[in-house]
C-alpha cells in the first residue's frame, strides 16, 4: 500500500478527516485503529542495527601500515616456528618479535573499538525526544494517557500548554484564541511559532510555512488545540531526520591525516617489497650454487637454512622500514591535543577530529544559538518627547536574560517620567514570562520576547520615592527604599504587586495584540496592551508625551511612529507597540469572574472593541542578538583563509541583518548572489550552485530545512572543501554528521546535536572554534615533524641493514632490536615534538590543502642524503 503522507497543510480539516474516515467528536473506532496500524505500523522511530563487535574489530585492521605489520608478524612467527623445529629449541624467546608486533596491533584495535562504541548515540538521543503519551479521542471516549507509540494516522489528539507533540498533526480546531509552539530544535526559528487552522498554499512549501501543522518533538508553549494525526513513526519530520543522520553516517569519509597515512603506507609497502626482494636476490649465491656444464647449470645446491637466514634479514629490513611506534605516537599527540582544546572549552569527541580542524576551509554555522545567544533582548526603545513631532530613542546593551548584563546607554531617567513609568508597567505586568538562574546562567520561562521585556524593566529600575509610596504594601515599599544597585532583581515584582492583574485578553492573529486589565493603586482599572505597532497605532486616538500629558494622534504623529517602527524593523528588530486605556466603561469596576461584564471576556470577538481608543506609549525593538565575540572571530576566520557560511532556519531579513552586524558582510554590501533561502538555492541548476559556493566571501542561507543544510555540506565536500558545521538543534544533526567536523553547542545544544557531532563547545562560543582551528593547525605541524623524525630514523636503519646484506657482512641488528629502537628510543623523542608551541602567525596563513603530502620527494631525498652523510 502507498504509505506516502498527503499534503495535509494544504487540505481543509474536512478533507483530512474524510481521508481517514474519522470524526472530530468521536475519533477512530478500534477496528479503524487496527487497520491503520497494519498499514502504517507503530508510532516509533526505527531501531538501527549497530555494527557487530567482530566487524568493529576487523575495521581497526583496515589500515595499510597495520596490514604491513600483520604480514611482518606472520612471517616472523613462521620463521620462529621453523627455526625452533630445526634447532630442537622452544620457548618464549623465539616468539618475542611476532608477539611484540601483535601486542601493538591489539592495543591499537582496543582503543579504536572503544572510540567507535562511544560515538554512535545520536539515534538514541532522538528517541528520547519522542513523547511518551497523549490525550486521544477513540470510540467517542477520551483516553487521557494513551502511549504515543500506539497512535495511528487519523487519531484525534488534544494538546495543551507544556505538552510535547507525539506525531506530525494537522490542527483541526483551536480551543484557545492563541496557539504557539516552540519549534527551534526542529526548524531553527528563534521565536515560538503562532499556529492556526487555515489551509496553506502552495503544496510545496518549507517546513516553517506550515503554520497549521504541529510536528513530533516540538512543545506547546501557549494555548491548546485539537489535532488530526497525519504522520507517525519514520514518516514524521523527526523520522526523516533520523534517516538523514543514518545516511550521513554511511557517507563518513576518512580524515585528511588518515588519507595521507594510508597513501604513505601504500608507497611504503611498494618500497619495502622492492628493497626486501633486492636484498634477498643479491645474496642468492650464499644459499644457491651450481656448476656450469656445457653452458648449462648442473649440480644445483640449495641451503634452506641460509635461504631462511637471508629471508630473515629481508624481514628485519621490513621491520626497520616500518615505523611501529607511529600509531602510538599519533594517538598520544591527538590525546594531548584534545586535552589542550578542553582547556579552551572545545571538547573533542573523536580523536581524528583534532587534526582535521587544522585544514578546515569552510565553516558552515547555524545562526540561532550559535552566532546569536538564542535569548531575546531589547536592543532599543523609543517614546515621544515633549511634543508629537519629537521622539526619544534609548539604546540597550546586553545580550542575555541576566539583568546585570549591560544596561540602558546614557540612562539618566532613574526618577522615571510618567511616560517611562507606564512603559515599565506594561512591560512588567502585561507579561506571562519568568526569569530564573539555574546556577550557571539566566533562563526564561514562557515567551522569549516577554522575558526580554522583563529584563528591560529590571534595567530601567523602579520609579522615585513618591511613586513607591503610593503602593499599599508598606513592607514592600520599605524594601525598595535602599540603594538601587541592590534591587535589580525585584523591579518586575514591584510592578506586579503594585498593579494587580484581574483579567487577560489573549493574543490572536486578527488583533495581533494581547492585553491585561489591572487594578491601579488609586483604585481604578486600567487596560495595558502590547502588540504589532501598526495595529496599535490604528486603534489609538491619543499619544502620551514625556510629561504624561495626552494629545490627540494626528496624521503626522502616526507617520512618525510608523517611520520609526520601519527604521527599527530594517535593523532586524522585532517591534512591539505599547499602549494603555483608562476609560474602560463597563470594565471600570471589573473585579473577578462574577462581574456581569465577564461574559465578554469569554468571547475573543469582543476583544477588538475593548482594545479601542487607546493611548499610545512607545515602541520596543527586540532581537536575538549576536554574541559579543562573534565579529572578532569572523575577522580571524577571514585572516586565516577560512570562509564562513551561515545556514539558518530563520527568516531572510533577520539572517541578513545579523550577518551585517557580525561583519560577515560589510556595511552597505550588496547581498544579491550571497543570500538565498533554502528553496531558492535548491532551485538553481547544479552549475549555478557550485558557482555560488565557489565565490569568495560569506554566504547566508535562510529558511533552510535539514535536507538543505545536508545538501550544502555535501556539495562543499564534493568540491574538495574541508567543512566544519556548527549547530545546536535537531535540524542540524544530519549536517553535523555529514560534515568533516560537526561542532555542537554544549549549553544550548540538544542531545541529538551533541551525539551527532565530533566536537562540543562547552561555552557555546563561536570564537572557541577559531581557537580550536589554531590548535588543530599546531597539532598537524607537530605531527608532521615527528612523523618525519621517525621516518628519517628508519631510513638510517634500512640503509645500514641493506649495506651489510649487500656487502655480505653479518647482520647488524635483529628484528627484536629494531623493534626496541623504533618503539623505545624513537617513540619518546617523537612524542616530545608534540609539545611544541604553535608557530607565530599560524592563523595568518591559508589552510593547507587536503592533498598536501606528508613526505614529498624532496623531503625524502633530504633524509636519504643526510642519513648517508
Amino acid at each position: 500500500m502507498d504509505k506516502r503522507p498527503f499534503p495535509a497543510w494544504s487540505w481543509s480539516v474536512e478533507q483530512c478527516l474524510k481521508e481517514y474516515n474519522a470524526k472530530l467528536d468521536k475519533g477512530l473506532s478500534s477496528y479503524q485503529v487496527e487497520k491503520q496500524r497494519e498499514k502504517y505500523g507503530w508510532n516509533e522511530l526505527a531501531k538501527e542495527k549497530g555494527k557487530p563487535l567482530l566487524r568493529l574489530v576487523l575495521e581497526q585492521f583496515d589500515d595499510m601500515l597495520v596490514k604491513i605489520l600483520l604480514v611482518a608478524a606472520f612471517i616472523s612467527f613462521i620463521l620462529a616456528y621453523m627455526h625452533g623445529s630445526e634447532s630442537q629449541e622452544s620457548g618464549f624467546e623465539a616468539y618475542v618479535e611476532p608477539f611484540v608486533i601483535v601486542l601493538i596491533l591489539v592495543l591499537n584495535a582496543i582503543v579504536g573499538v572503544w572510540q567507535e562504541t562511544n560515538a554512535e548515540k545520536a539515534l538514541e538521543a532522538l528517541k528520547e525526544m519522542q513523547c511518551e503519551s497523549g490525550k486521544v479521542l477513540r470510540d467517542g471516549y477520551i483516553v487521557p494517557d494513551l502511549p504515543a507509540r500506539e497512535l495511528v494516522p487519523g487519531d484525534i489528539v488534544e494538546l495543551q500548554v507544556g505538552d510535547k507533540v507525539p506525531a506530525d498533526m494537522r490542527i483541526a480546531a483551536l480551543k484557545t484564541s492563541t496557539l504557539r509552539l516552540e519549534q527551534s530544535p526542529l526548524t531553527g526559528e528563534a521565536m515560538p511559532v503562532l499556529k492556526g487552522t487555515s489551509p496553506i498554499f502552495p503544496e510545496e512549501c518549507e517546513l516553517q510555512a506550515k503554520e497549521n501543522m504541529v510536528f513530533a518533538g516540538t512543545t506547546v508553549v501557549n494555548g491548546s488545540c485539537v489535532c488530526i494525526v497525519v504522520c507517525t513513526g519514520m514518516n514524521t519530520e523527526i523520522g526523516k531526520i533520523q534517516k538523514q543522520i543514518h545516511e550521513a553516517s554511511l557517507e563518513e569519509s576518512d580524515t585528511p591525516l588518515k588519507k595521507k597515512l594510508d597513501e604513505f603506507g601504500s608507497r611504503l609497502t611498494t618500497a619495502i617489497g622492492l628493497v626486501c626482494l633486492i636484498v634477498w636476490l643479491i645474496n642468492y649465491k650464499n644459499f644457491l650454487s651450481w656448476d656450469m656444464v656445457d653452458g648449462w647449470p648442473a649440480n644445483l645446491c640449495f641451503s634452506f637454512e641460509k635461504c631462511t637466514y637471508y629471508f630473515k634479514i629481508a624481514v628485519a629490513l621490513a621491520v626497520a622500514a616500518i615505523p611501529e611506534g607511529l600509531p602510538a605516537v599519533i594517538t598520544t599527540s591527538l590525546a594531548l591535543g584534545t586535552r589542550k582544546m578542553a582547556q579552551k572549552n572545545a571538547i573533542v569527541r573523536k580523536l581524528p577530529s583534532v587534526e582535521t580542524l587544522g585544514c578546515t576551509t569552510v565553516i558552515c554555522s547555524d545562526k540561532t544559538g550559535t552566532l546569536t545567544t538564542n535569548q531575546m533582548s531589547v536592543a532599543e526603545f523609543f517614546t515621544l518627547g515633549g511634543k508629537t513631532t519629537t521622539s526619544r530613542i534609548f539604546h540597550v546593551e546586553g545580550t542575555t536574560y541576566d539583568p546585570k548584563d549591560g544596561g540602558i546607554v546614557d540612562w539618566t531617567c532613574y526618577n522615571m517620567d510618567a511616560n517611562l513609568q507606564v512603559m515599565a508597567e506594561i512591560c512588567a505586568v502585561c507579561n506571562d514570562a519568568g526569569i530564573f538562574c539555574d546556577g550557571r546562567l539566566f533562563r526564561a520561562t514562557g515567551l522569549p520576547t516577554e522575558a526580554a521585556l522583563k529584563v528591560l524593566v529590571e534595567k530601567m529600575g523602579v520609579p522615585d520615592a513618591k511613586m513607591r509610596n503610593k503602593i499599599h504594601d508598606s513592607q514592600l515599599a520599605a524594601n525598595y527604599l535602599i540603594d538601587r544597585s541592590t534591587i535589580k532583581l525585584g523591579c518586575c515584582e514591584w510592578w506586579t504587586k503594585r498593579s494587580k492583574r484581574l483579567a487577560t485578553l489573549e493574543l490572536d492573529t486578527v488583533r495581533k495584540s494581547m492585553s491585561v486589565i489591572v487594578r491601579e493603586p488609586a483604585g481604578h482599572n486600567r487596560l495595558l496592551v502590547k502588540g504589532a505597532v501598526e495595529s496599535l497605532v490604528e486603534r489609538s486616538t491619543h499619544v502620551q508625551l514625556a510629561d504624561g500629558s495626552l494629545v490627540p494622534m494626528d496624521e503626522s504623529c502616526s507617520q512618525l511612529l510608523l517611520s520609526r517602527n520601519s527604521e527599527m524593523s530594517s535593523k532586524g528588530l522585532r517591534c512591539l507597540g505599547l499602549a494603555y486605556k483608562d476609560d474602560l466603561g463597563e470594565f471600570s469596576d471589573y473585579y473577578s469572574e462574577n462581574h456581569p461584564a465577564h461574559k465578554k471576556l469569554l468571547d475573543p470577538a469582543s476583544y477588538s472593541s475593548i482594545e479601542s481608543d487607546l493611548v499610545f506609549v512607545g515602541v520596543v525593538g527586540l532581537r536575538d542578538p549576536p554574541r559579543d565575540e562573534v565579529d572578532k572571530a569572523i575577522e580571524d576566520c577571514k585572516a586565516a583563509g577560512i570562509r564562513v557560511m551561515v545556514i539558518t532556519g530563520d527568516n531572510k531579513s533577520t539572517a541578513e541583518a545579523i550577518c551585517h552586524e557580525i561583519k560577515l558582510f560589510s556595511d552597505g554590501e550588496d547581498v544579491r548572489g550571497k543570500s538565498f533561502t533554502g528553496k531558492e538555492f535548491m532551485a538553481l541548476s547544479p552549475s549555478q550552485q557550485i558557482e555560488t559556493l565557489s565565490k569568495p566571501g560569506g554566504k547566508v542561507f535562510s529558511r533552510a530545512e535539514p535536507r538543505h543544510k545536508q545538501e550544502i555540506v555535501r556539495m562543499l565536500k564534493e568540491m574538495g572543501e574541508i567543512v566544519a558545521m556548527t549547530g545546536d538543534g535537531v535540524n542540524d544533526a544530519p549536517a553535523l554528521k555529514l560534515a568533516d567536523i560537526g561542532i555542537a553547542m554544549g549549553i544550548t545544544g540538544t542531545e541529538v546535536a551533541k551525539e551527532a557531532s565530533d566536537m562540543v563547545l562547552a561555552d557555546d562560543n563561536f570564537s572557541t572554534i577559531v581557537s580550536a582551528v589554531a590548535e588543530g593547525r599546531s597539532i598537524y605541524n607537530n605531527m608532521k615533524a615527528f612523523i618525519r623524525y621517525m621516518i628519517s630514523s628508519n631510513v638510517g636503519e634500512v640503509i645500514s641493514i641493506f649495506l651489510t646484506a649487500a656487502l655480505g657482512l653479518p647482520e647488524c641488528m635483529i628484528p627484536v632490536q629494531l623493534l626496541w629502537v623504533n618503539l623505545v628510543t624513537d617513540g619518546p623523542p617523537a612524542t616530545a615534538l608534540g609539545f611544541n608551541p604553535p608557530d607565530v602567525g599560524i592563523m595568518w596563513k591559508p589552510p593547507r590543502k587536503s592533498d598536501d603530502a606528508l613526505i614529498d620527494s624532496w623531503v625524502l631525498f633530504r633524509y636519504l642524503v643526510s642519513t648517508e652523510y
